[in-house]
């Protein structure tokens, strides 16, 4: 196992910059970049690397100490979190807008915490503005002047940063199963993210949309390592109208195509909507393998029985009238629970027809419960995604089927002569048929069913790419 990364905490009042330094010292898109204040949220993760040295980069949600509403507290708590684990600590102000009073309280915060800090001063686009940096040499003696928007002095940054970090060239990295957590808003996705990992990673409120980024957790396990992302609600596009909900959207589904497997949350408690159909087809058409998991389920079983009893009182009402009791299979499921998931599973199966090769679990992230069945189910999952099956193999399994049974429009009767695995991740098998035109998607169905009887490819979609006949 390999030793744990030097992590570096960036920190500051809402806009100063942040999420600009985060993603320019990740090279990446991570973090959401807008004039709007307040958009990061929760903690996000990401990996730097400069002059062979590698390092944890974290961007915390803008800080107001003295706010009381729920999520500015939040925010403030998830950062000091991370503070606690930091090697660096990096406050960053605007130097155009000078030290405000909320600059000076956040590096209060930080000296209480007994660490050293370094003060970025964000904004300084030419050298005839480095001036502007005087005034907080009363925050901290050691002060910075960069623009992360235009990458001037982030060299001289990162020198200072990982002066003292470990050279971790030629290390071995495991690539961790990515997973990327889905769904509507307030479905439960940051509470199950929490409970997965064990600690309060992402912010939980009772609040739609409180998440905006996607936040990664990586997760060691045994001797397996899990990326998990947990993305913002996606909403249809007729119910995005702020900028930073509609980048959120965004980002989501980029997350979603970084991903190995898609877990996709919905409210078991109030059933399969639209929006998770929804959804589901943005899963399904990434080629990401997919697991539903109706969250909730406890709340669903209390409803189920609240009804078994409102029936059963109507039943013995309607019995007494010489009616026959209505409640009876009601009641059977109830005194079954395990009946009761498959009379569920039935519908929402019907309602995600075209992830029928997707896995369906029922949990409760607020509880727990099944919450630990997860980890066998993304381990299945991603191996069947990664499976290979030598042609050989394949073309023995054609042999044995009989292709007279699959329904096609096709005037010629389908032959398939060939058959070999192209690419795994997911797989994609290329057929040699008889067929001058590309066979009839409900042959193609009748082939991956075969296909799925035979091998595991539990969870995963699967492509065909044909050869066709020359005319």
């Amino acid at each position: 196992m390999t030793e744990k990364l030097p992590l570096v905490v960036i920190v500051g009042r809402p806009n100063v910059g942040k999420s600009s330094l985060f993603n320019r010292l990740t090279g990446s898109r991570r973090s959401i970049v807008t004039d709007e204040p307040g958009i990061t949220r929760d903690r996000i993760y990401g990996r730097a690397e400069w002059e062979g040295k590698t390092f944890e980069v974290v961007d915390t949600g803008g800080i107001v100490p003295g706010e009381k509403a729920a999520i500015p507290q939040e925010i403030l708590r998830q950062a000091r979190v991370a503070i606690e684990s930091a090697d660096r600590l990096l406050l960053v102000v605007d130097a155009r807008a000078g030290v405000t009073p909320l600059d000076s309280e956040l590096a209060e915060v930080l000296r209480r915490t007994g660490k050293t800090f370094l003060v970025v001063a964000n904004k300084v686009d030419t050298p005839q503005q480095e001036p502007l940096t005087a005034p907080f040499y009363k925050l901290a003696p050691e002060v910075l002047a960069i623009s992360a928007e235009h990458s001037l002095g982030v060299d001289v940054l990162l020198d200072t940063i990982t002066k003292d970090f470990p050279k971790t060239e030629g290390e071995a990295t495991e690539e961790p199963v990515q997973v990327a957590i889905i769904g509507r808003p307030n479905v439960g996705k940051s509470t199950l993210l929490n409970r997965l990992v064990g600690e309060e990673r992402a912010i939980v409120s009772p609040e739609p949309g409180t998440t905006r980024d996607s936040v990664d957790t990586l997760l060691r396990r045994g001797e397996k390592s899990y990326r998990f992302v947990d993305t913002a609600g996606i909403r249809r596009k007729g119910k995005t109208k702020l900028l930073a909900e509609k980048l959120s959207v965004v980002l989501a589904r980029k997350s979603l195509e970084r991903a190995d497997v898609a877990l996709l949350i919905a409210d078991a408690s109030q059933g399969v909507s639209a929006g998770d159909a929804t959804i589901a087809g943005y899963a399904q058409q990434s080629g990401r393998s997919v697991i539903v998991a109706m969250n909730k389920w406890d709340l669903a079983l209390e409803a189920a029985r609240e009804k078994a009893g409102r029936e059963s009182q109507h039943g013995q009402q309607g019995s007494r009238q010489g009616r026959k009791p209505g409640a009876q299979r009601i009641r059977a499921s109830i005194a079954d629970p395990q009946r009761l998931a498959q009379e569920y599973e039935r519908l929402v199966r019907q309602r995600f027809k075209f992830l029928d090769y997707a896995p369906v679990v029922f949990l409760s992230a607020l509880t727990g419960e099944r919450t630990g069945k997860l980890f066998a189910l993304i381990d299945h999952v991603a191996e069947a995604r990664k499976r290979r099956i030598p042609t050989g193999e394949l073309n023995r399994w054609l042999s044995e089927v009989d292709l007279d049974r699959g329904t096609s429009p096709m005037a010629r009767r389908v032959k398939i002569y060939y058959i070999t695995q192209a690419s795994s991740a997911p797989p994609t098998f290329v057929l040699f048929t008889n067929q001058k035109k590309r066979l009839h998607f409900s042959y193609e169905r009748f082939l991956e069913n075969q296909l799925r009887a035979k091998f595991d490819f539990l969870g995963t979609p699967i492509r065909f790419l044909q050869r066709l006949k020359e005319k």
